[in-house]
């Protein structure tokens, strides 16, 4: 960030918060279109009618990337840009974030929940310089859910209330965490039945969090709850919230975290490597690199009597671990 000023940075990330709401609210007008409601003309019914609902969302992803990449080149035509839809397409295939000033972009994280109208879909927007997410825009429109962070400017829902929520105090991780946590993660794309396959290795995995404490051969988590939203982007903003305790995924793209990394870092939570360091007991926890594939993150603690908020993250981040060594040692590429 050294030449980046601070007044530049801030310029930056309201110009990142307007164009995070004109794209939320263009996935909003196009869903409010295949509801029938709204006042739609005959042409937009017609429009309608004529395609179905993957194929209209899959127009709306590449309309809304499509704005997105237009704004950022009128504003900032110097910065880089990484798009889900135009990776995917083929039209660059140097989609590794590295030390220029970045765009990073999903049009529409949770495109599954968009064809259903489930309303865990966003767009999700970052800002990356140095290969560090500077600047996290997540909107949810069809629940009025804005997040949004600026290093040094705090993590905030809706522009006004700072995160994490519960602040009054931010609470440590519990004691015997996983034990107590409420667990986020996906299942992914890939459901091959194969005993050794991707699907296979993350219900293992789930079951080893959900069992009871020492069961499982002594992996049993125990957590209070595990949830999957259908959008990794939404978890990891969940995560700095306070209302998850823990995500992990593999096999997620920059453009699926990079929003999220930057507000659960400014909130104060811990993202780090799934890969676990080779000697746990004495070994600091990295810091997360864009691109490892593998995720883990800790929503933001408190200190307690005898730890600080970050000890009782590392904690809870080295407990995790055994859940997945299998996993985080298989090497397996994951699907989203």
């Amino acid at each position: 960030m050294s030449d980046i000023s601070r007044d530049e940075l801030d310029a930056i990330y309201a110009f990142a918060v307007e164009l995070g709401k004109q794209a939320g609210q263009m996935l909003k007008d196009a869903a409010q279109l295949r509801m029938g409601g709204g006042g739609n003309t005959k042409a937009q019914d017609e429009h309608v009618q004529k395609m179905n609902s993957v194929d209209l969302v899959t127009e709306t992803d590449e309309n809304v990337e499509a704005f997105i990449k237009t704004q950022i080149t009128k504003r900032y035509p110097s910065h880089k840009f990484v798009g889900e839809e135009s990776y995917s397409k083929g039209a660059s295939r140097d989609y590794l974030i590295d030390e220029s000033p970045t765009w990073c972009v999903d049009p529409l994280d949770g495109t599954v929940n968009y064809i259903h109208l489930f309303p865990m879909f966003c767009v999700s927007i970052a800002f990356i310089h140095k290969s560090k997410p500077l600047i996290g825009v997540i909107y949810a429109p069809f629940i009025n859910q804005f997040f949004s962070s600026c290093a040094g400017r705090g993590a905030f829902l809706n522009e006004t209330q700072q995160l994490p929520l519960i602040r009054n105090p931010i609470a440590p991780m519990p004691e015997k965490a996983p034990a107590g946590c409420v667990f986020s993660c996906e299942w992914g794309k890939d459901r091959r039945d194969i005993p050794d396959g991707n699907m296979h290795r993350k219900i293992e995995s789930f079951v080893n969090m959900a069992a009871e404490l020492g069961g499982r051969s002594g992996r049993g988590g125990m957590v209070h709850g595990v949830r999957s939203l259908g959008s990794a982007t939404l978890d990891l903003a969940y995560v700095a919230m306070g209302s998850f305790d823990i995500w992990w995924e593999g096999g997620c793209w920059e453009w699926d975290v990079a929003a999220g990394i930057a507000i659960l870092l400014e909130a104060g939570g811990l993202m780090t490597t799934a890969n676990p360091p080779p000697d746990e007991a004495t070994c600091p926890i990295p810091d997360v690199k864009l691109g490892s594939r593998l995720y883990l993150a800790i929503r933001p603690a408190g200190p307690s009597l005898t730890e600080t908020g970050r000890q009782s993250q590392e904690r809870t981040e080295r407990n995790t671990d055994s859940a997945f060594d299998s996993i985080a040692s298989s090497g397996v590429k994951y699907s989203l």
